[in-house]
C-alpha cells in the first residue's frame, strides 16, 4: 500500500515540477523511477533491494505474475486512444507542405535511417532495428510544448515543430505497433506465409474493431443514448472493451484498434469531443505519471550497463545529429523557411511519452518470447528519450539565440474578442506586417475572423489552453477587447504577464468613461469611449482611415480634436517606418512625432485642413 500511494504522489509531484521549471513531465518521472528502482538497489538500499519493485514473474511485488504486463498494455491503449483523438483530417490537410513532409518523408528517414545504423553498431537483427527505430519516430507535444514555451519564436517555427509532435505520435504509435505485430507473428521461422497471413488477421481485426466501434460510440452519444454524467466513463470502459475483444480475436492487435478508434471518433461530428478530450488527457496524466515510474523502476543496473559503450554514443550522435537533420532539410526543401530556421528545428526533436512507454511494453514482451536480442530495445529508447529530453531543455533557447531564430522583440499582438470591431482593427494591423491573433468563444466570430484571413482561436479565456499555445510567443501586446468588462479584466491579470511584456491594454468600462478621475493606466485608446461606442461607431464607419502630421502640437490638437467628436476614436500612431504605437487612454502624450507620422483612427473621414469644419 505505501509503495502504491509512494507512485501515485511522486508521479503528481513530478508533473509539478515539471510545470513549474517548465520542462518536459517525462524527465522528472523517468529520473525519479531509476532513483526509486535500480539507483535504490545498487547504491542506496543495504540490501540491494529496489524500493519500488514491479515484478513482471514472480509471487511477490506491486504486480506480481503478469499483473504490471496487463495494467501497462491497458494504460498504454488508453493513452494512445487519447492521441489518436487528436489526429484532425482537416488539420493534416491545412497544416501545410513541410509539416506533411515532416510526417511522411521524414518519418521514413527516421525510421530507414536509424534501423540500419542499429543494425550496423549493435548487430541486431532487422527485425528489432526495424522496432527501434520507428518507436523513436514520435515526438509527441508533451516534450514539445515545454521546451519552447519560454522561447519567442516566428511563428513559422513554432508551428512547425508544434503540429509534428501532435500529428506524429498516433502515426508513429502506429508504425511502431505493426512492426512489433510483424515480428511477433514471424517467430523463429522468419516472415513466411503463414506470419503474413497473422499480421493481415491482426490489421483486419484491428481496424475492423476499431472503426466499427468508434462509429457505434459516435452514435449512442449523438443520440443521447447515454447521460451526460456517464458519457467519460462509458467511453472509457468502451476503450478497454474494445482493446480487450480485438486482443481476443487477433493477439497483439489491441493497440492498433485503439489507435483507430481514437482518430475515427476524433474525426466524427461528435458535440462532445472537447469533453471527451479533456477526461482523456486529465486520465493520461494520471497513467503516466504512474506508468513511467514503474517502467523506469523495473528497469535493472545489468540493462544500463548495456548502454555503457561507444556503440551507444554513436547512435544517439548519428539519431540526433545526422538522421534527424537529414529528416528535416529533405522535408524543408524548397519552403520559405531560411538556412537557421531548418538548423533549429533539426535541432530541437526530443522523443516522447508515448515512445518509452511502447518501447518498455514491447521489450518486455519479446524478452518473454524468448527473441534474442530484445533486451536492447527498452534500454536503447530510453536513452534517446532522456538524452534528446536533457538535450533540448537545456540548450535549445541558447540554440536558438546562437543561431538568430530567437526573437529579441515580441510584436505579436493578442485580442481578446473577435467582434466586428476587432475583427477591423486586427485586419487592419495584420496589413500593416503584424502577427495578429483574436481569442473568442462564439464560433460565429471566429469563423468571421477566418473568413478575413486574421488567425483566430475558439477558446475559453478562463482555460489553461492558451497559456501552453507555442505559436503565441512572439505575442508582446495584449488587447482585451470583449464587450464583458469583467472578462476584460481577468484576461489582463491572468495574461499581462504572459502575452503583454510590451503592454497590456483593456477598453474603459461606462462608469470609468463617465468618471475621467477613474481612468485606468491599462485604458485602451480613448477614455471617452466605451465597447459600445466603438461598437456603433463601427457600424457607422467600418473602416481605418489615417491622417498625416508633422509634429507633436499637430498630434496634441487632433486628440483634442477625436475627443470633443463623438464620430472619431484615435487608436495607433503609425511613425516614419510604419511602426505601431497603441494609443492609451490614460497617457495620450507621445514623446516623438515627426515628418512622415500618421495618426490612425476609428470613425468618419475628414481633411487635417479643415479639421474645425468637422467639430
Amino acid at each position: 500500500m505505501l509503495e502504491l500511494a509512494g507512485i501515485i504522489i511522486l508521479g503528481i509531484l513530478a508533473q509539478w515540477v515539471a510545470w513549474k521549471f517548465k520542462i518536459p513531465a517525462i524527465l522528472p518521472l523517468i529520473l525519479i523511477g531509476l532513483l526509486v528502482g535500480p539507483i535504490a538497489a545498487e547504491w542506496l538500499s543495504e540490501d540491494g533491494t529496489k524500493w519500488i519493485e514491479p515484478i513482471w514473474n514472480g509471487e511477490k511485488g506491486l504486480f506480481p505474475g503478469d499483473s504490471l504486463y496487463y495494467f501497462v498494455s491497458l494504460a498504454i491503449s488508453i493513452i494512445l486512444f487519447e492521441g489518436g483523438l487528436t489526429l484532425k483530417r482537416s488539420e493534416i490537410k491545412t497544416v501545410g507542405p513541410v509539416i506533411t513532409k515532416l510526417i511522411t518523408l521524414g518519418s521514413a528517414v527516421t525510421f530507414f535511417g536509424a534501423a540500419i545504423v542499429t543494425h550496423f553498431i549493435f548487430n541486431l537483427r532487422w527485425d528489432l532495428c526495424f522496432l527501434f527505430s520507428g518507436l523513436i519516430i514520435v515526438t509527441g507535444p508533451t516534450v514539445i510544448t515545454p521546451i519552447l514555451r519560454n522561447i519567442p519564436l516566428k511563428k513559422d517555427i513554432s508551428t512547425v515543430l508544434k503540429w509534428e509532435g501532435i500529428l506524429i505520435d498516433p502515426i508513429g504509435a502506429l508504425v511502431a505497433v505493426l512492426v512489433f505485430e510483424f515480428i511477433s507473428v514471424g517467430g523463429d521461422s522468419g516472415f513466411t506465409k503463414t506470419a503474413l497471413i497473422e499480421f493481415s488477421k491482426i490489421v483486419l481485426f484491428g481496424t475492423t474493431f476499431g472503426f466499427t466501434f468508434a462509429h457505434a460510440l459516435a452514435f449512442a452519444i449523438n443520440k443521447k443514448y447515454i447521460p451526460h454524467y456517464l458519457l467519460n466513463v462509458v467511453s472509457l470502459s468502451t476503450v478497454l472493451l474494445v482493446f480487450v475483444e480485438s486482443e481476443v480475436f487477433a493477439h497483439e492487435s489491441g493497440l492498433l484498434a485503439v489507435v483507430v478508434m481514437g482518430m475515427v471518433l476524433g474525426n466524427s461530428k461528435l458535440d462532445n469531443i472537447k469533453e471527451l478530450l479533456y477526461f482523456k488527457e486529465s486520465l493520461s496524466v494520471l497513467l503516466i505519471s504512474i506508468l513511467f515510474i514503474l517502467l523506469a523502476a523495473n528497469i535493472d543496473i545489468d540493462d544500463l550497463m548495456l548502454l555503457y559503450t561507444w556503440k551507444t554514443a554513436a547512435l544517439f550522435a548519428i539519431v540526433v545529429f545526422v538522421i534527424r537533420p537529414l529528416a528535416v532539410f529533405l522535408s524543408t526543401q524548397g519552403s520559405k523557411l531560411n538556412l537557421n530556421e531548418k538548423l533549429f528545428i533539426s535541432w530541437v526533436g526530443p522523443r516522447g511519452i508515448v515512445a518509452a512507454g511502447i518501447a518498455s511494453l514491447f521489450g518486455s514482451k519479446l524478452l518473454k518470447e524468448g527473441v534474442e536480442g530484445a533486451e536492447y530495445i527498452t534500454p536503447l529508447v530510453f536513452m534517446i528519450v532522456l538524452g534528446t529530453v536533457l538535450l533540448n531543455a537545456t540548450t535549445a533557447r541558447l540554440f536558438a539565440k546562437l543561431v538568430g531564430v530567437f526573437l529579441t522583440q515580441s510584436n505579436g499582438i493578442l485580442i481578446v474578442g473577435a467582434s466586428k470591431v476587432s475583427r477591423l482593427l486586427g485586419h487592419y494591423l495584420e496589413s500593416n506586417g503584424r502577427h495578429v491573433v483574436l481569442i473568442d468563444s462564439n464560433q460565429s466570430n471566429i469563423d468571421k475572423a477566418k473568413e478575413l484571413g486574421l488567425e483566430a482561436l475558439n477558446t475559453n479565456i478562463y482555460s489553461e489552453t492558451l497559456s501552453d499555445n507555442i505559436e503565441l510567443n512572439d505575442v508582446g501586446y495584449l488587447m482585451a477587447m470583449t464587450g464583458n468588462p469583467e472578462i476584460n479584466k481577468y484576461a489582463i491579470n491572468k495574461f499581462s504577464e504572459q502575452f503583454g511584456e510590451n503592454g497590456s491594454f483593456r477598453l474603459v468600462t461606462t462608469s470609468e468613461m463617465n468618471n475621467p478621475e477613474d481612468n485606468p493606466k491599462e485604458g485602451l485608446f480613448s477614455h471617452t469611449d466605451d465597447y459600445i461606442t466603438l461598437a456603433e461607431l463601427t457600424r457607422k464607419y467600418p473602416s481605418i482611415q489615417e491622417i498625416e502630421i508633422d509634429d507633436k502640437e499637430q498630434y496634441a490638437n487632433l486628440i483634442e480634436i477625436t475627443n470633443n467628436n463623438k464620430d472619431i476614436i484615435p487608436l495607433f500612431l503609425k511613425d516614419g517606418e510604419g511602426e505601431m504605437h497603441i494609443i492609451s487612454s490614460y497617457n495620450t502624450a507621445i514623446e516623438t512625432v515627426g515628418k512622415g507620422y500618421k495618426l490612425v483612427y476609428l470613425g468618419k473621414p475628414f481633411d487635417v485642413e479643415n479639421v474645425a469644419l468637422e467639430e
